[in-house]
């Protein structure tokens, strides 16, 4: 892994034609904790990852990587920063999961060379990580929504870059390895001093895994801090339009409970 990165976003906008998708945000992800972004549908998390990443330009403002801008950083050295999780994954082609995740060794690997032992390595460490070793051998058609996520994870793990941006990385998974996949997100982060920025729908799980909250509504940020300090049933209320209920149990676990009658 190269040196520790910095995201940040100056008056940071973007549009589809005429229609606004972010504005006027201001916001820093740092090494060393997990940041969730957080927000109703369409306040555009995605969005802002894929501006993080350099995959998409700014309309305005600008996105800057260890303040420099993303623009101007090339691919390759991109890739050797930043790794990606997108929602989806096309698995149209019959790779295997070794295959798939060795793809994250592309940056590290010189032109016309094979991957070496390290690079072997780091795939099976990856693989590991996230509970995949077992079906290196079966394509990606044979498995199933949340095997094939922990595959794509474990993709970016295997990359060893410094940002890791994740967009919705457990929403297949089954409660078990969602859990595992964000306790390895949050070792990642605070053990090996990484920038780790995942969109996340499931509050409870934000709560419990990540340091710091960026929430947005309407394409903007409407607040951020620790998950005390923004996810209150205020918050919950104004951004979400559902009444909260949260609590904690002595030195617990924040939890998060919803009145499923209560939802104008």
């Amino acid at each position: 892994m190269t040196e520790a990165v910095t995201y940040t976003a100056r008056a940071l906008g973007f549009a589809h034609g005429p229609t606004p998708v972010l504005r006027g945000l201001d916001l820093e992800f740092g090494p060393g904790l997990f940041h969730a972004v957080v927000g109703p549908n369409g306040s555009g998390k995605s969005t802002l990852l894929d501006l993080l990443a350099g995959f998409k330009s700014p309309s305005s403002g600008s996105v800057l990587i260890n303040g420099a801008p993303v623009s101007e950083v090339r691919p390759a050295a991109m890739a050797r920063l930043t790794a990606l999780v997108p929602q989806g994954f096309d698995c149209n082609f019959p790779f295997t999961v070794r295959a798939t995740v060795l793809m994250g060794r592309h940056p590290h690997i010189p032109r016309f060379s094979r991957p070496s032992d390290a690079d072997m390595a780091a795939v099976s460490s990856a693989m590991e990580a996230t509970d995949v070793a077992h079906l290196a051998s079966r394509t990606l058609a044979e498995l199933s929504g949340g095997e094939r996520q922990r595959t794509v994870v474990a993709r970016a793990l295997a990359q060893a870059t410094p940002g890791l941006l994740l967009d919705e990385p457990t929403s297949s998974m089954d409660i078990r390895h969602g859990l595992a996949v964000m306790a390895e997100l949050g070792r990642l982060a605070r053990q090996d001093g990484r920038t780790v920025v995942a969109v996340l729908h499931d509050l409870n799980l934000a709560a419990t895994c990540c340091d710091r909250i960026v929430m947005l509504a309407h394409g903007a940020v409407h607040t951020q801090g620790s998950p005390d300090a923004t996810l209150t049933p205020e918050t919950i209320r104004a951004v979400f339009g559902v009444r909260a209920l949260v609590s904690r149990s002595g030195s617990g676990p924040m939890t998060i409970a919803y009145d499923p009658k209560d939802h104008a």
